[in-house]
């Protein structure tokens, strides 16, 4: 992700890069062969004062301290998510910002996926009216990559790597207190690890979100199913559009039986044209650079920063309740405002 930043920072209409600084020498090097300036240590980047925004993009463990150094040393910053491994090193990351004024928030870039545009655009719209449950999956077969995101010391496993994507889209949607959690990990190819997830996320009005990351599926589910008050909607993959089906009269008074193996059933069988309507939505635009313009407004102080402080700590305490209900292989009961 380091290497990301890098890139759009270099493409950027607001921001530039002045350079880039890596624990490791070779990475500096490559750097400097690629014209990108590497400094020569983090006390470097953090005395010059040209630096406006230091983001880090560095393991999982090592973000608090980087970060509260960076912000008591006058910088804004950007932190890779997940931001942190508990609440408590999160707060003190935030205790940081309000001390030295300086703004510090996370690189939630998953907000600008268009497979979830296009749920969060169908939800606002109201015509299915509102979602009684979301299911979002992520799945993949080659397991955690072989690096530090397979070590727990690192903060590695799925609920961390891509559970707090996840998360962080449903709470988009589902705005009102979280009243319970349960989730059960899966150990497949690795045993220090979670190398996937099934969570559920129950909220105030009884809705549900249900959220599965998968590294071992051959043959993926759909990315998004939605069932709402009064339609379904079917994102089968980010490459394709969103189904949408709105239920436009309940009862049939002619309906024709399905004859399956066990025999007939009226319960089952599909609806017609007559009382459902059909369609499918366009992908939505979206440019993820919108991240770091936004972030350059809120410094100035002419908007509100997207990734604010209270839904990083929403985000944080699910993953804390997640796995704290997987070790206890039970709910956790627990109000999230």
């Amino acid at each position: 992700m380091g290497g990301w930043h890098v890139e759009h920072a270099r493409k950027s209409d607001v921001v530039n890069l002045l350079g880039v600084y890596d624990i490791k020498e070779e990475r500096n090097a490559l750097a400097r062969e690629r014209g990108i300036h590497a400094y020569a240590s983090l006390e470097e980047v953090l005395a010059d004062p040209r630096v406006d925004i230091v983001t880090v993009a560095i393991p999982n463990d090592d973000h608090e301290e980087t970060v509260v150094r960076s912000l008591l040393a006058g910088k804004h910053v950007i932190c890779e998510k997940p931001v942190a491994l508990s609440l408590a090193s999160l707060d003190r990351m935030i205790a940081a910002s309000k001390q030295s004024g300086k703004l510090f928030t996370t690189h939630q870039n998953r907000r600008w996926d268009v497979d979830f545009l296009a749920i969060k655009q169908i939800c606002e719209s109201g015509e299915i009216g509102k979602p009684l449950r979301i299911e979002s999956r992520i799945h993949g077969s080659r397991g955690i990559p072989s690096d530090w995101r397979g070590e727990k010391e690192h903060g590695g496993g799925m609920i961390l790597d891509w559970g707090v994507h996840l998360i962080d889209q449903l709470l988009q949607i589902y705005r009102e207190p979280i009243r319970g959690v349960f989730c059960e990990n899966t150990h497949i190819t690795n045993q220090e690890v979670d190398d996937g997830f099934y969570l559920t996320i129950t909220f105030e009005s009884g809705a549900v979100a249900f959220c599965e990351v998968g590294t071992y599926n051959f043959l993926p589910l759909p990315r998004f199913y939605m069932k709402s008050e009064k339609g379904t909607v079917l994102l089968a993959d980010w490459r394709e559009q969103a189904k949408v089906a709105v239920c436009r009269h309940w009862h049939e008074n002619d309906v024709l039986p399905v004859k399956t193996a066990a025999g007939l059933t009226k319960t089952m069988a599909p609806r017609d044209s007559v009382t459902m309507d059909t369609y499918e939505v366009e992908k939505p635009a979206s440019d993820v650079h919108d991240f770091y313009r936004n972030f350059c407004l809120a410094i100035e102080g002419k908007a509100e920063q997207l990734i604010k402080h209270d839904e990083m700590r929403r985000v944080m305490r699910v993953m804390e309740l997640a796995f704290e209900s997987d070790e206890k292989k039970a709910p956790v009961e627990f109000t999230i405002d």
